[in-house]
């Protein structure tokens, strides 16, 4: 049986912010009104599940972003944001530029 996936492609949002980020994938990912907003809350929805529905029910979650914005270079909530995916199960793509 094949894997379920998630695809959430946010290429052509600028993401400037963590607050950018998590306003896009709010919903596209079910992330109940209570979630933290915040590295730690997105660590636990993502690698221990069991806080949204939509993510629960798929086997991975693949997130695309462009290189701009929040992902363009070495910022440090950037950096901790793409260590939080495991690269198997949550995997973050990060475009370069067309």
């Amino acid at each position: 049986m094949a894997d379920t996936e998630l695809i959430v492609d946010l290429r052509g949002q600028m993401i400037e912010t963590l607050d950018d980020f998590w306003d896009a994938v709010s919903e596209p990912c079910g992330l109940p009104a209570w979630f933290g907003r915040n590295l730690d809350a997105w660590s636990d929805t993502i690698g221990t599940r069991g806080i949204s529905e939509v993510i629960d029910s798929h086997d991975v979650l693949t997130v695309h972003v462009d290189r701009q914005g929040l992902f363009s270079g070495h910022r440090q909530e950037a950096i901790v944001l793409t260590g939080i995916f495991d690269g198997e199960q949550n995997q973050l793509v990060v475009h370069a530029p067309a």
